[in-house]
């Protein structure tokens, strides 16, 4: 007789079966960082090999903070794989990550000694968009702060997890995007779900124990193409029944100055993504200031891909087309450009009170580990002072735009070619050639819009994009490419 077990087994395998034949079966693709690697070095040792002054110095923190780039930042983009992940890939075999072969009795650091050959790549598709993740001044604070402490107390903020440091990066942050005050949680996705139903709670606190009036809901006017965090937010938001949903046309601000014209409800809310993560466009935030003038509207922009790369102090695409004051809450992310890990929400105190108290998704999540927000805040530090970072990704962007005539404007370049195959195809093609670009597909896109998302960094060379650029013109007609939003395809 079956067990429960073995039923649940069975449907799991049939669940799998549906996924593989409708061509979302999803891959692990390892990175392995191996002992000895350029990515291992020993802070001690790189540090043997800082320029002398002016190009090293120490800003008021005690970090530091360089001029130009220095060898480990290219551990950022030179990453490795292992050959039985690279014959996977090649392959699409579907992969839980565990190909990795290594012998652990071999090793004295608990991930033992790898027994495999290994690839070397490029990475082109990762959101490092800084390199930071390798900066010695950032590896520091975060072992600094783990010696001093361990991973620090942990619990949700609300109960014992909210330090000292999660303050300091709180402020750092505000201060960076010239609002009141900043509101840590644990991931981006995090941030945009604490915020979204917290919004939807609005409607319901004021309406107390009434139903809510079809005039007295809140409207939110979303982007068709905002990110999946926003998307599944305002779905637990609608559930409380006191919140309409309006979604308008891709960056298009006649309809949505037409929704906003005919609804009859006073409590509304805009949110869009300011750079759009799979397209690398802007939202025409000028455009929807001017919008907020007229209508009265609360204005949210998720700024995860915008934060420390756009505007001359890194504060983001709010700050890079000076609408920052037009901006009332901007949620970012610290697992992008400032190479760490979490979100916040940068919003007056009053809503930071607000959220702290109504959005689970905060609430009801273990607080960021002290190491990882000494580290965060050491990245906002070093974004702030080594405004060369900025000035090398714009660089890169008009390097692409130079060397294949593709019209970009952002380091996020979306190079659509159709059908998963010729993504596939054109991905497994760049694979070989030494770079790593994935293949963006669907459910991440809409069917027949699978794309090249290829992403760029300050830490990439001119060399990176002429090798990258050679190795496109042998899989995409850079004459018949546009971009997303140039409404065309990459033609294979």
């Amino acid at each position: 007789m079956a067990t429960p077990s073995a039923w649940w087994d069975n449907w799991v395998e049939e669940a799998l079966a549906t996924l593989d034949s409708l061509n979302v079966l999803r891959s692990l693709r390892p990175i392995c960082l191996r002992k000895g690697n350029h990515r291992m070095i020993p802070f001690e040792a790189v540090l043997q090999n800082v320029p002398d002054p002016p190009k090293f110095r120490e800003d008021r923190g005690a970090f530091e903070v360089f001029d130009e780039m220095q060898q480990w930042d290219r551990a950022s983009v030179e990453v490795e794989i292992g050959e039985a992940t690279f014959l996977r890939w090649m392959h699409d075999t579907p992969s839980s990550g565990d190909e990795i072969g290594y012998n652990t009795a071999a090793g004295d650091d608990g991930f033992g000694v790898y027994n495999e050959k290994f690839k070397k790549l490029i990475l082109f598709s990762g959101n490092d968009y800084l390199g930071l993740s390798s900066h010695p001044a950032i590896g520091r604070a975060a072992a600094k702060a783990a010696q001093e402490h361990g991973m620090g107390p942990r619990g949700s903020a609300l109960i014992c997890g909210y330090t000292n440091y999660h303050r300091l990066l709180e402020s750092s942050l505000a201060d960076m995007k010239k609002k009141e005050d900043c509101l840590l949680c644990p991931t981006g996705f995090a941030a945009n779900m604490a915020l979204m139903t917290t919004i939807g709670s609005i409607g319901s606190l004021l309406a107390g124990k009434n139903v809510t009036a079809e005039d007295e809901k809140i409207a939110v006017f979303s982007d068709a193409l905002n990110h999946a965090s926003i998307i599944d937010g305002l779905h637990l938001a609608q559930r409380q029944k006191s919140v309409k949903v309006f979604i308008y046309r891709h960056c298009d601000m006649s309809h949505l100055n037409m929704l906003l014209t005919h609804c009859r409800m006073r409590r509304k809310v805009v949110v869009t993504d300011s750079l759009f993560s799979m397209d690398g466009d802007y939202a025409p935030v000028v455009e929807l200031a001017d919008l907020r003038k007229k209508h009265g509207f609360l204005l949210v922009i998720d700024d995860a891909h915008g934060t420390f790369v756009c505007g001359k102090n890194g504060g983001g695409v709010a700050e890079e087309f000076g609408c920052e004051k037009d901006v009332d809450i901007c949620v970012g992310t610290l697992s992008k450009a400032a190479g760490c890990h979490g979100g916040f929400i940068a919003c007056s105190k009053r809503w930071k009170l607000l959220i702290q108290s109504r959005g689970r998704s905060f609430i009801f999540s273990t607080a960021t580990p002290v190491p990882v927000a000494a580290a965060a805040h050491a990245a906002v530090v070093v974004a702030k002072h080594e405004a060369w970072r900025r000035k090398a990704i714009w660089n890169r962007v008009k390097d692409f735009h130079l060397l294949t005539g593709i019209p970009v404007t952002s380091p996020i370049i979306s190079l659509i070619v159709g059908s998963e195959d010729k993504a596939l195809q054109a991905s497994r093609y760049l694979l070989q050639s030494g770079f790593h670009v994935t293949a963006i597909r669907p459910p991440t896109v809409p069917p027949n819009s699978c794309r090249l998302r290829v992403a760029l960094s300050a830490v990439h060379t001119r060399e990176d994009l002429e090798n990258l650029a050679a190795a496109l013109s042998r899989c995409i007609d850079f004459q018949e490419t546009r971009i997303y939003n140039c409404n065309s395809y990459a033609r294979l």
